[in-house]
């Protein structure tokens, strides 16, 4: 009987339960597309690194722990004996030595433009070779026979517009040599959007590495033993010198690195689901408490014939059941849709991933259903809680709920407490002094001041929406006064409304806020620490002598500095050893080129060959100016250095440490000396900086692959990354100010039809149509104007705090965007007179008898 009672209710009043469903669809929705497109994307890399990796692979040795993997441009390698010595291995059918390496740039020499990706997916160049499960095959041309010829993957020729016949330059430490495509050839399984060169072996060992070596020797078996087997036998073989890899550790390790990626999109895409689902939240709540406060009589009754609360409570929760089933079901339809979406965009973006493949594992259908079960009977808990109170004679006599005087007793000390702590966290994160310990503060306290200001929102609602419609009745008369008093008639609801839309928009503002002091702290670091005017940067190439010299060569170029970045152990005088960032520069580079604050020692002590450090690493490890270490470079090359100079927290350069170029030239011989990546150049004093860029973008127009700015571009180089990511966050939560929305139109249509006899009665003494319907937008405006009020001032103080939690991790400067702020409060004016539309033109159509005789 309690599910037959409880699927009446819910279709009977199913049209009131639509902007629910709705929210519940959307949440359910993005977890369950996100989930999908997840597993998809795992499962389509799975097949591919199952399908191509060998039995064995044998790879250079790890580097050892003091060594940095960036020491060298050249990469490690593996001698060819090791390939004949594998081949020869009982169980082995055939060795393969391969030559892979991602050091390389593709250029087109006819356009002198890049080909290939220039960020996420690598460009790998190699040799052509016939293993048993290549990933690649010939569709045209041949394979490369000789020293000119090249093999290109069919979707960079095709973006690149090349074909066969066609010259390609490949750019590399090595120098620029140039091929002649002589095939194509097209992925036999996934493409994971990388762009793929093929030389012959012989021209990949001496181009590519400089010696007769491979980067891996790839092993197959004839079926006779296990990969174990042939591992345990390879390294029997080969020695312990070598990393040897069977094919499910090679598909571990590749799905590990490929999941990384997919891992951080994944739990960013759900983080924003669960908040949107969160919003969604209050929108129930008001729904099945507009619902229950509308069919107290009809509770009454229940009561009145036998009825006892638990069957009351149930017959809410039921219905809640009934919205939750549904809305999962629909939503996780409709997140294939979403799933089938982001397949898409990452084919646009070049990631090879097919619609047709989509993995729908049960952990979809789990997460799915439980979400939106778990998120409508949550929500409905407390409306059905409030009906079981319902006595029947009570709501026989009175059509409405019962006080709770006591209930706003508990809820205010409740708030005030939650909201208290929320803030004392905050103000100890901003004053901590390490920012780790700051983050944990930050953290637990923008969950308490978030659920503090969602448990205060009814009690603040009587205050603030007073003083925001407090002009509502000189400016718009009748309307206006009514707007304001229906919006303060029942302070829960109208709480819980504006919740929604606060919780949104305390991300946009505080994440507003932290961009843009992140922007504004960088400009700052460089217009006070920076005196070189052009950065230039190789990117995934190392910076060539041939780039340096035609910098020197550029008319009107002071000097060039180079810098070289080292991950030494350094020996401590109490025994202790740390880890630190090393930069090896010259002295131009702390005299000219940059001027970094010093709170001990001297610049000079670092020409004279002494280090430099961070204050906080001098601190940490209890070093002063005078101190002796030891510096450990890899390859065991060590020299004993005092300090000489503390540079301040916060500088542009972190809590590094440094040294003069010629000072570690001593311990570290050129070829055991990393490559340069970044330098810098100066202009003579008096020349024009923008001509003098132009002349040096000339130099280096052959060098496609390099990156030149100014003091002036490299700001906006930091303001689009910051944009980048700022957008992103926008986007994920537009879902949850999107459910927001929904939950101002729910609860005024709901609150029509919960007002229908009054809104009879007003146009029967002559409230005109116009007025109702102008009445409902200034309610619709007020409410969202105070979620914005909430959430703005929620977003600031976050944000501030978040800015002094890293204030010397370089973040040093607090900037509010005033026009975000203002740009979020019409917004809110905006939202509130859309989310009104409908439900103040369903008002102004009301019959008027029809209405005034509505019971």
């Amino acid at each position: 009987m309690l599910l037959r009672t409880a699927l009446r209710s819910f279709f009977a009043h199913k049209g009131r339960m639509a902007l629910s469903l709705i929210a519940v669809v959307l949440s359910v929705a993005f977890v369950s597309g996100t989930l999908v497109f997840s597993d998809t994307a795992t499962s389509t890399f799975d097949k591919l690194f199952a399908a191509t990796a060998s039995d064995v692979s044998v790879q250079p040795p790890k580097p050892a722990e003091n060594e940095e993997p960036s020491a060298s441009d050249k990469p490690r390698t593996v001698p060819v004996d090791a390939a004949r010595q594998l081949a020869a291995v009982p169980g082995v059918k055939t060795a393969v030595g391969q030559v892979r390496v991602e050091n390389a740039t593709l250029v087109n020499p006819a356009t002198n433009k890049l080909v290939g990706p220039t960020s996420g997916a690598p460009t790998l160049v190699g040799n052509w070779t016939g293993t048993p499960r290549s990933a690649m095959r010939l569709t045209q041309g041949h394979a490369p026979q000789g020293a000119g010829e090249l093999v290109l993957d069919a979707d960079t020729a095709k973006k690149a517009g090349l074909g066969l016949g066609g010259r390609l330059r490949v750019d590399n430490a090595g120098g620029r040599h140039e091929f002649t495509i002589a095939g194509i050839a097209s992925f036999t399984t996934t493409n994971p959007g990388a762009a793929l060169a093929f030389l012959d072996t012989p021209t990949a060992q001496q181009v590519l590495l400089g010696e007769q070596a491979y980067t891996s020797v790839e092993a197959f078996g004839d079926g006779s033993r296990g990969n174990d087997r042939l591992k345990a036998d390879a390294l029997a073989t080969l020695g312990t010198g070598y990393q040897v890899k069977t094919a499910a550790e090679q598909k571990d390790e590749n799905t590990k690195n490929v999941g990384s990626g997919l891992g951080f999109m994944k739990n960013a895409m759900l983080g924003f689901a669960l908040i949107s689902a969160f919003v969604g939240c209050f929108l129930i709540i008001n729904t099945f408490s507009m619902l229950v406060a509308q069919r107290t009589r009809e509770i009454g009754l229940l009561r009145a014939i036998g009825g006892s609360r638990r069957q009351v409570n149930r017959s809410v929760l039921a219905e809640a059941l009934i919205l939750g089933v549904l809305g999962s079901t629909l939503g996780i339809g409709a997140g294939l849709g979403i799933a089938v979406g982001l397949i898409k965009l990452m084919n646009a973006i070049g990631m090879e991933l097919k619609a047709s493949d989509l993995q729908i594992g049960p952990s979809v259908f789990l997460a799915g259903y439980a979400l939106g079960i778990v998120v409508t009977l949550v929500a409905a808990w407390f409306p059905a809680r409030r009906a079981s109170r319902i006595a029947p004679m009570a709501a026989l006599r009175d059509h409405g709920t019962p006080a709770e005087g006591r209930a706003n007793l508990v809820r205010t000390v409740v708030g005030l407490a939650l909201t208290a702590g929320g803030g004392g966290l905050l103000v100890l994160a901003a004053k901590a002094a390490k920012a780790a310990t700051g983050g944990r503060y930050l953290g637990l306290g923008v969950l308490l001041t978030l659920i503090g200001f969602v448990v205060l929102g009814p009690l603040l609602a009587t205050v603030v929406v007073r003083a925001l419609g407090a002009l509502l009745p000189a400016v718009f008369g009748p309307s206006g006064r009514l707007a304001q008093r229906n919006a303060m008639r029942n302070p829960r609801r109208t709480g819980a409304t504006a919740a929604a839309l606060m919780v949104g928009l305390a991300l946009v503002i505080g994440s507003s806020v932290f961009s843009a002091s992140m922007v504004t702290s960088a400009n700052a670091q460089i217009d006070r620490s920076v005196g070189a005017d052009y950065v230039v940067q190789g990117g995934r190439t190392s910076i060539t002598p041939e780039m340096l010299d035609a910098v020197r060569r550029t008319q009107g170029i002071d000097h060039v500095t180079t810098q070289k970045f080292f991950g030494p152990r350094l020996q401590l005088p109490d025994g202790r050893s740390a880890r630190t960032n090393l930069t090896a520069a010259p002295p131009a580079f702390f005299t000219t080129d940059f001027h970094l604050p010093v709170t001990a020692g001297s610049l000079d002590a670092i020409g004279r060959g002494e280090l430099g450090i961070g204050e906080a690493f001098a601190k940490d490890h209890g070093l002063t100016v005078g101190d002796r270490v030891t510096v450990a470079y890899d390859k065991d090359h060590t020299q004993v250095l005092p300090v000489g100079a503390v540079f301040a927290k916060g500088s542009l350069f972190g809590d590094g440490s440094f040294v003069d170029f010629d000072t570690m030239a001593k311990a570290v011989p050129a070829a055991d000396q990393p490559p340069v990546w970044t330098f810098f150049a100066k202009a003579s004093s008096g020349t024009d900086v923008a001509k003098t860029l132009t002349a040096l973008e000339d130099a280096l127009k052959e060098y496609p692959q390099l990156t030149i700015k100014d003091q002036a571009g490299y700001k906006k180089v930091v303001q689009s990354q910051v944009d980048t990511l700022l957008y992103l966050i926008y986007g994920l939560v537009g879902l949850s100010i999107t459910v927001a929305v929904l939950g101002v139109v729910n609860t005024l249509a709901l609150s029509v039809v919960e007002r229908t006899r009054e809104i009879g009665l007003l146009r029967a003494i002559g409230l005109s149509r116009r007025q109702l319907r102008r009445m409902i937008r200034l309610e619709s405006v007020v409410i969202a104007v105070f979620g914005a009020v909430l959430g703005t001032g929620l977003g600031l103080a976050w944000g501030v705090t978040a800015q002094r939690v890293l204030r010397d991790q370089g973040l040093d400067t607090l900037s509010v965007p005033t026009t975000t702020l203002a740009v979020t409060l019409v917004a809110s004016v905006v939202i509130g007179l859309v989310a009104a539309l409908v439900p103040a033109f369903r008002a102004g159509r009301m019959n008027v008898l029809t209405a005034i005789a509505t019971d």
